[in-house]
Formats: C-alpha cells, structure tokens, sequence
C-alpha cells in the first residue's frame, strides 16, 4: 500500500524552505516547456521554408487548436485540483476515484472531440476567409490532428493528474521524447529526398517530400507517442494516482458535479481567449497573408517568454491546492508569493532577451523578408507586457490551485473582448491600420489582465474560495 504521508510531507514540509520545493516542482516543467518551445521552433521553421501558404495553413487552424486544446486543459486542470486537494487532506481512496473518473472521460471525451474536429476541419478554412491556395493544406492538416486527438486528451489529463502529485518529471520525459520524435519525423516527412552535407561528407538523405501533410503526420504521431507513454506511467508507476482497478467504476454525479463547477469558468476562459484569438486571427487575415504568417510565427517566437513560466504556474497551483487541503493557509500564501515573484524576475528576463534578438528569431522560422520585419515589429513591441503576462499566468495558477476559477474568466473577458479586440477591429477595419495596431491592443490586454489578477491575489479572498 502507498504510504499515504510521504508525498505530501515531501511537498509540505515545513522544515524545507519554499523555494526548494517550488524548484523542485518547477524545474522540469520549465526544462519540458523550453524544449517544447524549442521544438515549436524547429517545427514552424521548417514549415515556414515552404513559404507563407503553408504557414498560414497551419496558423488557420491554430487558434481552433487551441480551443479545443484548452476546454481540455479545464476539465483535466479540474481533476488535478480535486487530486491534489485530496492528496493533501490523506485522502488517497477519494484520489483513486478521481483517477478512474479520469480515464472514463478521456475515452468518452476523445472520440467525441475527434469526431468534431474532422467536420469542422473542413470548413474552418473557408470560415475564417483563408486565400483559396492555402484551404487544401488547412484542411489536410486538421484532419491528421483530429485523427490524433484522443491521445492528445490523454496527454492533457494524465499529465495534469501527475503533476498534482508532484511528479512533474515523467510528463517531462514523456513530452521531450515525443518531441523529439516531431522533429525527426518532420525532418523525414515535410521535405523530399535530398543531399545534407555533414562534417564536409555529402550524404543522400531519405524524404517524404509531403509538405505541409508531412507537418501533420509527425504531429499525429508525436500526439499518439505522447498520449501512449503517460498512460503507461498512469498504469504501472508507483505513486498516489497510479490506477487502482479493484475500486468501483460506477460514474458519481457528485464527483462530476465537483469538476463542472472548477472547470466551467476555466472553460469558459479558455473559449474567451481562443475564440477571441480566432477573431484575431480573422482580423489579421484580412491584411493579407504576410500579416497572417508574421502573426503566426511571432506567437511562435513569443512562446520563449511565456512556455516556461507555466512551470510556476503548475506548482503554483499543485502547492496551494495541496496547502490548503491540509489547511494549512499561510503555507499557500508563502507557496504563491514565492512563484509570483520567480515567474516575474524569469519573465521580464526573457521579454528582454526577446526584444534584444526580435529579428534573429524571426529570421529562423523564415526566409521572407517581409514576414521577418514584421514579425519583429510586433515582437518588440509585445516584450513590454511580458512581467504582467507572467503576473496574469503564474496568478492563474495560484487562483485555480484554491478553486477560485471564476475571477479570471471575468477578467479574461475583460481583457480579450473589451481591451484587445474592440479596440484591435476599430484600428484594422476603420482606420486601416495593420499587424502593428492589433499587438499593441494586445499589450494592452495583457497589462489589464495581469494587474487584475495581482489585486485579486492581493486582496486574499482567493483563500477560502472553495467554501462558497
């Protein structure tokens, strides 16, 4: 039988100084986040050598992706509080039950969402009023992503599971080794046979030569490789969520009715931010398809920033949630000070390197001169929001972990509808100004939405949240 204390004294000692046990967590999210971005990197640079259409076949689906991505992240985020609410009051069988109400979702929820990305993949393109020579690609590329989906809920749930425990090192090497996989299976797929000069030897490499389809298969099978690997993990690890197969599997309605009221306002948010990208993403379309691509690739880019910081943001969240379901309220207190503060110094760190290098970071993902200066523009000018984006993310986390969800879909709303996107439509569509005008309403967003969540955490009644 797991010894139901070690983990949670491991995490709660109060003998270890908070800043160990964040690190503890936080590295190798960080370390998978990086490699992650790193990946992206690679990713989109060897689409973006095929040129602007068929980056903006990818960026077409994007923000859809993200979508559905994120109602995913809700409800597994949900589960993983209710875990490490659990874990950290001792109750290890209300936290195996959780673990099979897991997997019970994920095999409902990913054939749905599969079958629901094939149909509307054909359509998002003309949807969002792509040119006509960049719809077959768009088309081709969700159908390989929703082909992938149920691992890719996998992924999303399990590894949110794991890291409510405080392992946040296996889906690290299950997310780097799948990447890794991404990449030499784009390398292998999106271009054709060719001769590669390594050392000074001239050597004949293999290639699919599938273009933007060579993309989405490696994608799909990254997906599966990753999703296939934190079940196993799920399924034989030793550890506090290891599946317990004896328990009952008979849905509770009081479990689910416990995770629809955490993951509803994060749902919520997350369709905010998404659907408001893809309004975003439809504003841009409508400059042209270089604004499109320098959109694209500069989110892309921008990803350094922010990617990592997500790893305060999951312990953050892990070590409130387990603080305070062993009530221990200053612990939490103590726990978020010290991420907010990490996530900031960490983040304002890397917007500046962005700013610095705007261009050489551009220049990776492309050869098009205009994209680069474009996308560099916009880069620059998002670097000055990057302290309250870290603000905005590592707060987050810190509100879900007590079960306060609802704040930040309110000003989530606030700031994607009322401050970036209004303003954004008004600058593009009335007074005819282009990519620019769009960021800066974006910085925008971003310094109201951090600032919000600040005064939220400021004011402490995130704290007994879960009572009402």
């Amino acid at each position: 039988m797991m010894d139901k204390a070690g983990l949670k004294n491991r995490l709660l000692d109060s003998n270890r100084r908070p800043s160990a046990i964040i690190w503890m967590l936080a590295w190798p999210a960080i370390i998978d986040q990086l490699f992650q971005t790193a990946v992206q990197y690679v990713d989109s640079a060897m689409v973006g050598s095929l040129g602007a259409v068929a980056t903006a076949a990818i960026a077409s689906n994007s923000s859809t992706i993200w979508l559905v991505n994120g109602m995913m992240y809700a409800l597994g985020t949900s589960f993983a509080v209710l875990a490490a609410r659990n874990i950290g009051s001792g109750n290890e069988d209300e936290v195996k039950k959780i673990v099979r109400h897991v997997l019970m979702s994920i095999g409902i929820l990913g054939v749905t969402m599969a079958v629901m990305l094939l149909l509307i993949g054909r359509h998002l393109p003309y949807w969002i009023g792509v040119e006509a020579k960049v719809v077959p690609g768009a088309i081709t590329y969700m159908r390989y992503i929703a082909i992938s989906f149920p691992f890719t809920i996998t992924y999303i749930f399990l590894a949110n599971l794991i890291r409510s425990s405080g392992d946040t090192r296996s889906p690290m090497i299950c997310n780097i080794t799948a990447n890794i996989a991404n990449v030499i299976g784009n390398f292998l797929l999106i271009f054709p046979s060719r001769t590669i000069v390594l050392l000074g030897l001239e050597i004949p490499m293999w290639g699919a030569g599938l273009g933007v389809q060579g993309a989405a298969i490696s994608t799909a099978i990254s997906n599966l490789l990753a999703g296939s690997m934190i079940l196993m993990v799920i399924l034989f690890k030793q550890s506090q969520v290891k599946v317990d197969w004896k328990g009952s599997w008979k849905p509770d309605a009081t479990l689910f009715r416990q995770v629809c009221k955490l993951a509803s306002p994060l749902a919520l948010e997350r369709a905010t931010i998404s659907f408001g990208q893809i309004t975003l993403t439809i504003l841009v379309t409508s400059v042209g398809t270089t604004a499109l691509a320098a959109h694209h690739l500069a989110i892309t880019a921008e990803s350094i920033t922010f990617m990592p910081v997500s790893g305060f943001s999951i312990a953050a969240m892990t070590l409130v949630a387990q603080s305070l379901g062993a009530s221990r309220k200053e612990q939490a207190v103590s726990f978020a000070r010290k991420c907010l503060l990490f996530g900031v110094l960490l983040m304002s760190f890397t917007g500046m390197l962005m700013f610095i290098f705007a261009k050489p970071l551009m220049s990776f993902f492309t050869g098009d001169t205009a994209v680069i200066d474009l996308g560099a523009r916009v880069l620059r000018i998002e670097a000055f929001a990057e302290p309250f984006f870290a603000l905005a993310i590592v707060g987050s986390g810190v509100l879900r972990g007590a079960g306060d969800t609802r704040w930040p879909f309110i000003y989530s709303s606030i700031g994607m509808w009322v401050v970036r996107l209004l303003p954004a439509a008004i600058l593009i569509n009335v007074f005819g100004f282009g990519l620019e005008a769009a960021w800066s309403c974006m910085v925008a967003d971003l310094f109201v939405r951090g600032l919000l969540i600040f005064r939220r955490f400021l004011k402490g009644k995130w704290i007994d949240s879960w009572k009402h």
